[in-house]
């Protein structure tokens, strides 16, 4: 069952992850929706988060073992409108609310906030 995420970015300008590479780079509710649906939807941006952390030496030689956080949603939907100088966005998607936040934290660091969670 879908849930839906009322997230906030309060200043657009500022959300902006550490590694820029991997970052937010929209301007304007629109364009950050489209990403944020982009980083739910597709595996893109979990390789290349990937890709930049230390590799852990697995004892039992089991490199394939699933990582929760590489989870997809291909019908995640994302919206956004401007409210004053902040951006808020409405998250429809399948994803547990802790993949939904560690996207986010890559995409926008610190920089966002949770204001809200809804069924469908």
């Amino acid at each position: 069952m879908p849930t839906r995420y009322f997230i906030r970015l309060p200043d657009p300008a500022q959300a902006r992850g550490k590694d820029l590479a991997l970052a937010f780079s929209a301007h304007g509710a629109e364009a950050f929706a489209a990403q944020l649906q982009a980083a739910l939807r597709d595996d893109s941006l979990y390789r290349r988060w990937k890709a930049t952390q230390p590799v852990e030496d697995d004892d039992n030689g089991d490199d394939e073992r699933e990582d929760p956080l590489a989870a997809l949603d291909p019908t995640a939907s994302v919206s956004g409108e401007q409210n004053d100088l902040s951006i808020d966005l409405v998250v429809t998607t399948t994803l547990s609310g802790h993949v939904l936040k560690h996207r986010l934290r890559i995409l926008s660091g610190p920089h966002w906030e949770l204001r809200d969670v809804r069924s469908g």
